[in-house]
């Protein structure tokens, strides 16, 4: 089982979700995408969250999967992957069919939210200011941290899980990241205008179940559930009542979620 984490995150923030998984009877392989946790930063700024392009997170996979996953896990093989990490994987699903036989995609990025500006008006902005020399800044709005107080944050509801976060942060500082570039952001534009173009979610023969929270602010549970319609290979659930992050959530959303996951693979095994 490979992790694909989402934005801003790092391995530690996984602890719990490696050990259901290795009590699930999984081998796991975390890892962490460029520029964030343990991974060497992009830009000179080390807060900064930078991609020039999704095709750049495609090869840190494609590293994690040849020199690890495939070259000493034993098989089957299957992906894990949360928000930008389910973006990554559906960005380059057509390569990694022969790669992954199942994926199951927590919250995936394939539309912005309802945090910050509306996906119509901020995917021009970032194209037009990254095109103009600004695509290192951060994104209007955004600074070296996230500033998140549990009372207000849009991840979880789940305080244990949040503080626990927290606390490894306040414990290995140099793990965490800002807010993204407007390049981080016109490159997830690009790749979400991809999920939609003609004949690429028809196009998917990896099997994949998207799993969307039913409370989300980060991502959009609509346009998932929309791609999902449109691809023969995706299945769709969606956890009502549940914020963005489903496995950092209360028991009562994230064992749902596990069982749905479980009873996806297992129907595969």
């Amino acid at each position: 089982m490979t992790l694909l984490q989402g934005r801003a995150e790092f391995i530690e923030k996984y602890f719990e979700t490696v050990r259901d998984l290795r009590a699930r009877g999984f081998a796991v392989v975390a890892f962490d995408w460029r520029g964030q946790g343990g991974s060497a930063r992009v830009l000179r700024n080390p807060r900064r969250g930078h991609v020039d392009d999704f095709s750049d997170f495609l090869l840190d996979l494609d590293a994690v999967l040849t020199k690890v996953t495939l070259a000493s896990m034993p098989g089957p093989h299957y992906a894990l992957a949360h928000s930008t990490g389910g973006a990554v994987l559906l960005y380059g699903a057509r390569r990694l069919r022969t790669r992954f036989e199942r994926a199951v995609l927590s919250a995936p990025l394939i539309g912005l939210g309802k945090v910050g500006l509306p996906q119509g008006l901020a995917c021009p902005l970032a194209a037009f200011l990254s095109s103009v020399g600004f695509g290192a800044a951060y994104v209007p709005g955004g600074g070296p941290k996230l500033n998140m107080r549990f009372e207000t944050n849009p991840l979880t509801s789940d305080r244990r899980r949040f503080e626990r976060n927290e606390a490894v942060l306040a414990a290995a500082p140099d793990l965490e990241i800002g807010a993204p570039t407007i390049d981080w952001l016109a490159a997830a534009c690009r790749a979400m205008k991809r999920f939609f173009a003609p004949g690429f979610a028809p196009g998917m023969a990896l099997p994949v179940l998207i799993v969307s929270a039913g409370q989300d602010r980060i991502v959009s549970t609509p346009a998932a559930e929309r791609f999902a319609r449109q691809a023969r290979s995706v299945q769709y659930l969606e956890v009502p009542g549940a914020r963005h992050e489903l496995l950092m959530e209360a028991d009562l959303y994230r064992d749902q979620f596990l069982a749905a996951f479980s009873a996806f693979v297992d129907d595969e095994v």
